[in-house]
C-alpha cells in the first residue's frame, strides 16, 4: 500500500542535519518498495523558503524519483468540504493540509506526518494517519 508522505516528515528526513533514525526505519523502505505518493503540493511546499539555491538543487534531486500525484478539480472542492467540516467543528487547519486530505482519500492512502493537526483532521475526515516514531 502506498503511503501520502507529508511535507513535515520529507522535511526531517531530508533537510535536518541529523533526523531521527527512527524515521530512516519508516521512510526508507517505502521509498526502497516505491510506496510513496509525492504530492505536487508537498514537493513545491519542500522547495519553498530555502536560503540556498544548492540546497533546492539538492532537494529538487532528491525528490526527482518520484512522480508528482497532482489534485484535481474534484480534489479542490473535497478539500473545500473537509474544511467547512473540520472548521464548523471548531478544527482549524491550512487549505494544504485539507488538499493533503483530500487526495489522500481520493488514493486511499494513509498520511504518514509529523504533524499532530491531521490527528484533529482525522476526527472528522476520512483520512487515515500515521505517525512516526522520533524518539
Amino acid at each position: 500500500m502506498k503511503t501520502v508522505v507529508d511535507t513535515s516528515v520529507w522535511s526531517a528526513y531530508l533537510r535536518r542535519a541529523n533526523p531521527p533514525k527512527s524515521l530512516y526505519r519508516v521512510v526508507e523502505p517505502l521509498v526502497r518498495r516505491n510506496q510513496v505518493h509525492l504530492l505536487g503540493i508537498i514537493r513545491q511546499e519542500l522547495l519553498s523558503g530555502l536560503r540556498h539555491p544548492e540546497q533546492f538543487v539538492r532537494l529538487s534531486r532528491a525528490l526527482s524519483g518520484f512522480p508528482d500525484e497532482l489534485a484535481t478539480s474534484d480534489d479542490h472542492s473535497l478539500a473545500a468540504k473537509f474544511y467547512n467540516l473540520c472548521r464548523a467543528s471548531g478544527v482549524q487547519g491550512s487549505s494544504i493540509d485539507f488538499l493533503i486530505c483530500a487526495i489522500a482519500e481520493r488514493l486511499r492512502a494513509p498520511v504518514l506526518t509529523l504533524d499532530p493537526d491531521f490527528l484533529a483532521y482525522a476526527r472528522y475526515l476520512p483520512v487515515r494517519v500515521l505517525l512516526p516514531d522520533t524518539e
